[in-house]
């Protein structure tokens, strides 16, 4: 089976991307390949996720990406993201894969959380 070690995604605005993804408890880097934009990544348990600038050729941010991360406290979590640049779409609720909410980046990408 596969997994998943990399996820790349591009915004006009890495800065207040970063942090609204710090508020999900990742931590980023900030820096650069070779020759490559400067950019932010995080890397945690074998999974690297970078937040880069949109190429100057591309003037919209494709938000039909669809992520999902495990959250440690899921409830606790999304009463501090009530207070913070995330749109809520769905609280908390029970379903078939357990505790979930889904929430809405400041590009539009729709966000799922389970509870780890």
């Amino acid at each position: 089976m596969a997994k998943i070690n990399l996820l790349v995604i591009r915004t006009s605005e890495p800065k207040l991307l970063k942090s609204q993804y710090e508020c999900l408890d990742f931590e980023f880097e900030y820096h650069q390949h070779g020759n490559g934009p400067f950019h932010y990544a995080s890397e945690q348990n074998g999974f690297v996720f970078e937040i880069y600038p949109l190429p100057k050729s591309i003037e919209k941010v494709d938000n039909s990406l669809r992520l999902g991360f495990e959250i440690f406290n899921l409830k606790n979590k999304m009463n501090e993201l009530k207070n913070s640049s995330w749109k809520i779409l769905s609280d908390v609720k029970e379903t078939e894969w357990g505790l979930t909410a889904i929430i809405q980046d400041l590009d539009g990408r729709k966000i799922e959380l389970k509870n780890q």
